[in-house]
């Protein structure tokens, strides 16, 4: 692989590149300068150099050995990224501080939040009931709109500051683009869509379990070498703790640098309008496969959701098809939901899908095939045909409650 050098012959040791670097990859420890893992290889450094002293140097990949692992015992505690949106903590962080206290128990050690944003202090008090022994905030009106570049950056300061051991992270659409830049700079790895956690207690592991495959398999990922052990964690799997309103902890103001390099400026922040009820928060759910056959039938699925009040979710397939908008997407590469009814129509489940809806209370599953996987985990199972059941149901349900 290519790696910029710095030749310390020509070096003089003027600075100038650590202003320069965007990602703060230009080290002085007060005899040299040096480049560290985080370089992204931008070139900027490169072409600015007065002194002609940085190189590209071609550097075979090491191999994972007993001297090249890095020392995980000063690594300690569970940090979890506190996601919030305009003030409010998200959900996610609620369940990620349920979880982590468990590991936590395991391990015996601490659960800390990073909070970054705009006037964050009230989200303390709610941190700590869920779970949380130490908040990290950050409050600056540069955080007041999440910018992933930028919340990258602070992040990987508290990180190298404070050494967790295991990270977690909200598998949202902000922790999704966030988790994997993180991941580069600190050099470690990154499980996706994690949907359960485990600890190996001996050796202090994280086993990162996650659907592999197109879903076909469910995969368990360690990271025995590097550290933080990190991952993200589908939303709606795991399951907050009782809160205690009266539980207080330890808010610590990181000492952080606010890089001149970062590149990303967030211009303007619009609000998406849609009449669609929320996934996320829909306590009725009503989702459509590729076993609907037509899409005129989406229509009737659209139908019976409007009946219950309920919101329209689909399946990967159906919106591989473009018959749907992504937003309805529920799965391992959609959202995961946790309604108290889950309507699958014409949905065969898939493993793929299942691990965005297996947290729903009550599962009920129309499909003409009566042997399709999706009968396995559903509390009633409806065989037949969907433009014949659906339309049942519809009916029977305005004549109960008088339409």
């Amino acid at each position: 692989m290519t790696r910029l050098r710095i030749n310390l012959e020509k070096c003089v040791a003027c600075l100038e590149c650590i202003d320069l670097c965007p990602c703060n990859a230009i080290q002085y420890d007060q005899t040299a300068v040096y480049i560290d893992q985080s370089c992204t290889l931008c070139g900027l450094c490169f072409s600015k150099c007065r002194f002609d002293a940085i190189h590209y140097k071609e550097v075979l990949p090491e191999k994972p050995s007993t001297e090249n692992k890095m020392n995980t015992a000063g690594h300690k505690g569970i940090m979890i990224f506190g996601e919030q949106r305009e003030g409010q903590l998200q959900e996610v962080v609620r369940e990620l501080l349920g979880e982590g206290k468990r590991l936590a128990v395991q391990l015996d050690t601490t659960v800390s939040v990073v909070l970054l944003g705009m006037h964050t202090d009230a989200l303390a008090k709610e941190l700590f009931a869920f779970g949380a022994d130490r908040i990290f905030q950050i409050d600056h009106p540069l955080l007041d709109y999440f910018n992933d570049e930028l919340y990258a950056d602070m992040i990987v300061q508290v990180v190298r500051q404070y050494t967790p051991e295991i990270f977690l992270v909200g598998a949202t659409t902000y922790g999704k683009s966030l988790a994997p830049r993180i991941a580069s700079r600190l050099d470690t790895g990154l499980t996706a869509d994690c949907t359960r956690l485990e600890i190996d207690a001996e050796k202090r592991l994280l086993k990162q379990t996650r659907p592999a495959f197109g879903g076909n398999l469910m995969a368990t990922i360690i990271c025995p070498i590097h550290r933080p052990q990190m991952c993200t964690v589908c939303p709606k799997i795991m399951l907050p703790i009782e809160p205690d309103f009266e539980k207080t902890g330890q808010v610590i103001k990181p000492n952080i640098v606010f890089s001149k390099g970062i590149k990303t400026k967030i211009v303007e922040h619009i609000k998406l309008k849609s009449n669609h009820a929320n996934l996320s928060d829909a306590e009725i759910i009503v989702s459509a496969g590729r076993g609907i056959q037509k899409l005129q039938n989406l229509e009737l699925i659209r139908a019976l959701a409007d009946c219950l009040g309920a919101a329209v979710g689909a399946s990967r397939a159906l919106v591989d098809s473009g018959w749907i908008a992504y937003s309805h997407q529920i799965g391992q590469t959609g959202i995961s939901v946790r309604p108290k009814i889950y309507f699958a129509c014409g949905i065969s489940g898939a493993m793929q899908h299942l691990a965005g809806m297996m947290s729903a209370k009550y599962i009920i599953a129309i499909n003409k095939d009566p042997d399709a996987s999706i009968f396995k985990v559903a509390h009633l199972g409806l065989v037949g045909n969907i433009e014949q059941i659906v339309p049942a149901l519809i009916n029977e349900i305005k004549s109960h409650y008088h339409y």
